[in-house]
């Protein structure tokens, strides 16, 4: 019988832990690393017999219409050896065992989660969505989870239970997100650390049945968006509202502190370090003649890290770490905007990937693809949904009222339709975007149509935006868009005349 699943949220609380409790902490999670690799080399053999298997390669030659023959042989060639998550925890409770001192840091639930973990983590090659499994460090283990609420890892009287370890929670009392999760059935408990000032700070993640605290600002309404995803800002547009909002703005870059931390990690690098460098030679600059410092050596090196290398790298992953917190919570106000207007959204299925291959730098600011996954899971968690549409098909940039496409470079960010209309073009591909059907076809007529009565909401976001534009300053603009996303001065003085209708001929 299939497992009822129902829906989960994550209430995360800090953990007050001494030096002795942390230490012990350390001791198991290097138990529960050491398992979690045995557990994942396992699978990965176990996984190549199948693939090797005789019985494996009949089952692809079967046709996908015999959906339940074709599935029927796959499970018979994972059985024969033994390739499921069941014998993988067999398997992380017999070597728990015998290696002794895992079995006495470890209880069964938690061995069996690991092992559970591992299985999908190669699971995840097997159907293609993985190139590879990574092998877990000290420094990239950081969460254990447990299997129940009552029994190994789990929580109580408000604190973390495993074993004899009893780890006392900082709860504040007037926290409605936190008395939410507490007042919530626990499904099970996560316990992971983050180093934070060069500091590790341990805290507690409560998988709660149910659904997560909502803010009474952050309600969800009952209607259409469309949506332009853009590099550095999105454009919605609701039933009767219209917006263009930029990507985590006001993050600082901080590209100057990091710079000079960087020079700084350089420099020690070289003193510790000057047999993995070449020589230093003399180059040219102009008429004049400078000393350049000589590249990395080839091949394998064993590198020497100085006391201030760790100490600048832990300032430079901190001021990291505050860019990326700052970025996501400004982002997260942006999906909060956007669902207020509608919760069944449209936009069109950009690459991201693509994005950061392309500007890099731009992308990490930004964090277009956040957005996206956020809007898609809250949507879908609200009982709305999250449509994906061809570019290739619709062109919105590109299409007119009329149905003619004129291609545009990126740097042109109006868009003046042949019908006489002027637009912002993220504003006018977000409009078109809630016409487009299950088919991938843009129904233009009611476009059109329609248009008129929407005009105002959208002047009204595009005059909105360019008054944030000329807020930030030159520089930050220059930090924030690619050179073929800036917006040029014409664009932004240019103002849309409202007086202009929709003209459409026939």
């Amino acid at each position: 019988m299939a497992r009822k699943i129902t829906p989960s949220f994550i209430t995360e609380i800090p953990l007050s832990v001494d030096s002795q409790q942390d230490a012990e902490l350390l001791s198991r999670f290097q138990a529960s690393r050491q398992l979690y690799n045995a557990c994942l080399n396992e699978a990965m053999v176990r996984m190549d017999l199948v693939h090797n298997s005789d019985a494996y390669k009949a089952a692809k030659k079967i046709s996908r219409d015999e959906k339940k023959k074709r599935s029927e042989a796959f499970s018979e060639a994972r059985i024969a050896y033994r390739y499921s998550d069941y014998d993988l925890q067999a398997y992380a409770t017999l070597i728990s065992n015998e290696s002794k001192w895992i079995a006495e840091k470890l209880d069964s639930n938690t061995q069996q989660k690991i092992a559970t973990r591992a299985f999908k983590a190669s699971e995840k090659v097997m159907f293609g969505k993985a190139k590879k499994v990574r092998f877990k460090v000290p420094t990239r283990f950081k969460s254990v989870e447990g299997k129940t609420n009552k029994q190994g890892l789990r929580w109580k009287d408000n604190q973390v239970l495993w074993g004899d370890l009893k780890l006392n929670a900082i709860i504040e009392p007037n926290n409605q997100v936190i008395q939410h999760g507490l007042n919530s059935p626990i499904k099970y408990v996560r316990l992971l650390w983050r180093e934070l000032n060069g500091k590790r700070r341990w805290y507690a993640q409560l998988i709660n049945e149910g659904q997560p605290y909502r803010k009474p600002k952050n309600y969800v309404s009952d209607g259409l968006v469309g949506l332009d995803l853009n590099i550095s800002n999105i454009a919605y547009v609701g039933d009767d509202h219209a917006g263009l909002l930029p990507f985590a703005e006001g993050v600082p870059t901080m590209e100057r502190e990091i710079s000079a931390i960087q020079r700084k990690m350089q420099r020690s690098q070289r003193g510790s370090n000057p047999d993995n460098y070449h020589p230093d030679f003399d180059g040219k600059r102009g008429r004049k003649t400078i000393t350049k410092k000589g590249k990395v050596k080839q091949g394998k090196r064993q590198w020497k890290k100085s006391a201030n290398y760790r100490k600048f790298a832990n300032k430079k992953r901190e001021l990291e770490r505050k860019k990326t917190a700052y970025a996501k919570s400004q982002n997260r106000k942006v999906v909060n905007d956007i669902l207020r207007h509608g919760k069944h959204i449209k936009t069109e299925n950009v690459s991201v990937k693509g994005w950061q291959k392309r500007y890099g730098k731009a992308i990490s600011a930004k964090s277009p693809g956040f957005v996206q996954s956020e809007l898609a899971r809250k949507a879908e968690r609200a009982g709305g949904s999250f449509t994906k549409f061809s570019t290739q098909k619709t062109a919105l940039s590109q299409t007119h009222l009329d149905g003619s496409r004129t291609k545009k470079s990126l740097s042109e960010r109006v868009h003046k339709d042949v019908t006489g209309i002027t637009m912002h073009r993220d504003l006018f591909s977000a409009y078109l975007s809630r016409f487009v059907n299950e088919e991938n076809t843009l129904s233009l007529q009611d476009a059109a149509s329609q248009y008129r009565g929407m005009e105002p909401s959208l002047l009204e976001a595009w005059e909105r935006f360019k008054q944030t534009a000329n807020q930030l300053g030159a520089s930050e603009r220059r930090q924030t868009h690619s050179p073929s996303e800036r917006f040029s001065n014409k664009v932004k003085t240019t103002q849309p005349d409202k007086s202009v209708g929709l003209k459409v001929e026939g």
